[in-house]
């Protein structure tokens, strides 16, 4: 279900857009509609198939024109051009009409949240040496370590174990069930999803044979993790702690769900991830790259600036010139994958042959 404020809660189109700063920059115009002004109640936002009389709907291109020609919305963003398709409802035209929708989005998510008032629940274990802002909210059953520092305004819900040593920045939110550990430090206005682990052991062993044959040495890790200003971090993902340094996440990364981000690893500003990627130890990714859903990278790699990654690539080498890197090869009826397959096993014989022929000339047939 959208969401749907009260009426008496229900903003204008006009007072909606004055209350969030960042509209001014995006709208280039606001319209009336043959059946809706911008002083029309809105309560909510709904797709435009099913949006209703007071709710407002997006749309990012003509590939929606038939929609947009028999929604029910009271107000839509729209993008330049489309404006005389369905001149019924208000129209915000703007040039990035996906990101107004973002914007607008956040505002009601804001106002839809209860109140919660700031403090401590009874059954939080809080060690006497931690600094918890007075304006925190610490849910039931949190664990907060020895000279760990807390900002104003950080939730921290049900469930959480933060350890000692640790930083979470001004306006931070732990879902329940997240874990930091010892000597983690987060900037302001992160999201931790529940279920996410930062600074767990990364996976560090040296071969013993004193032990046994084939036996492994653990190797103690002792850097820490850093978060910058801004993260988003999905359900369940785990980010290890660096050997010697610590792992670092830039400012604005946005992580999806049960990402696996090993130790030492540095993810620059910007960079965006999705579902069940997984990034060796040490591997370092630059600004603004887009990395699709399980894509693996191997340990010890460089990523440039502004790379783009299709989902289910494997990149087992350094990336020095920015662009989309693609390496998946098409699933397809599983007989005829198998003979491809065996053909890409005789490739490197196929090119020694080729090679011979160049060689030769004369042998060709």
């Amino acid at each position: 279900m959208p969401v749907i404020l009260p009426p008496t809660k229900a903003p204008t189109l006009t007072e909606l857009l004055d209350d969030i700063a960042e509209s001014r920059a995006l709208v280039s115009s606001v319209l009336a509609g043959t059946k809706h002004s911008p002083d029309a109640r809105i309560r909510g936002i709904g797709p435009l198939r099913s949006a209703s009389a007071d709710e407002l709907s997006f749309v990012v291109s003509n590939k929606f024109k038939d929609e947009l020609a028999i929604t029910d919305a009271c107000a839509v963003i729209l993008p330049p051009g489309m404006q005389a398709i369905a001149p019924a409802y208000a129209q915000i035209v703007c040039d990035q009409p996906y990101l107004l929708y973002a914007l607008i989005a956040r505002w009601f998510d804001v106002k839809r949240q209860p109140t919660i008032q700031p403090g401590c629940h009874a059954s939080a274990v809080i060690d006497e040496t931690a600094n918890v802002d007075p304006t925190a909210v610490i849910g039931p059953h949190v664990v907060i370590g020895a000279h760990t520092t807390v900002g104003a305004h950080v939730h921290i819900l049900a469930g959480c174990v933060v350890g000692s040593n640790c930083e979470i920045g001004a306006n931070s939110i732990l879902y329940p069930n997240v874990t930091l550990y010892d000597n983690t430090r987060m900037g302001a206005r992160c999201i931790l999803h529940a279920g996410v682990v930062l600074g767990a052991d990364g996976f560090g062993f040296a071969p013993n044979p004193m032990l046994a044959k084939g036996a492994w040495g653990k190797i103690a890790q002792l850097g820490g993790v850093r978060i910058g200003d801004d993260v988003e971090i999905g359900a369940n993902t785990t980010i290890d702690r660096g050997a010697l340094e610590d792992t670092v996440i830039g400012n604005g990364v946005k992580l999806d769900n049960q990402i696996m981000v090993g130790h030492n690893c540095q993810i620059g500003d910007h960079t965006a991830m999705a579902a069940c990627v997984g990034v060796a130890g040490s591997t370092k990714i630059g600004k603004r790259c887009i990395i699709g859903g399980a894509a693996m990278f191997s340990g010890h790699i460089s990523i440039t600036d502004d790379v783009q990654i299709s989902g289910g690539t494997a990149i087992t080498s350094s990336i020095e010139t920015p662009g989309r890197y693609t390496g998946v090869m098409p699933s397809g009826p599983h007989a005829q994958w198998q003979r491809n397959a065996a053909v890409l096993g005789k490739l490197s014989d196929l090119r020694k042959r080729v090679r011979q022929l160049e060689r030769n000339p004369d042998e060709i047939e």
